[in-house]
């Protein structure tokens, strides 16, 4: 029996091992399960919420979750004012950035020059 008689029945250990690597997540959340994080996503939305759920593409569950708004003048600023959301669920392929609120704070930039 050839290899091109095994890749066409399927026995090639090469494409197992592919398989399960596409179903591997690139990241471990589940340490932030019940935990309050803070999400960044695509085009410049921030919310807070406490993680319920999410899946290997990155699929989110937050509860109790506050956006925060954009200053009307500038909508790449946000503003501390926070609008209720509820329940959510933040599609995966919209997320930028995700972290932790526990142990957050926020510092000066150290690259930028002091007037």
């Amino acid at each position: 029996m050839s290899s091109t008689d095994d890749k066409k029945k399927g026995n090639n250990p090469n494409q197992d091992q592919k398989e399960k690597k596409r179903k591997e997540s690139i990241l471990d959340l589940s340490k932030y399960l019940e935990k309050t994080i803070r999400v960044k996503f695509a085009g410049g939305r921030e919310a807070r919420g406490v993680l319920k759920g999410y899946d290997p593409l990155l699929n989110l569950v937050l509860d109790n979750t506050l956006e925060y708004l954009r200053d009307p003048d500038d909508p790449y600023k946000l503003t501390e004012d926070t609008r209720a959301l509820g329940l959510v669920v933040c599609r995966g392929t919209s997320v930028v950035l995700i972290c932790p609120m526990d142990g957050m704070e926020s510092i000066p930039n150290p690259f930028t020059t002091q007037d």
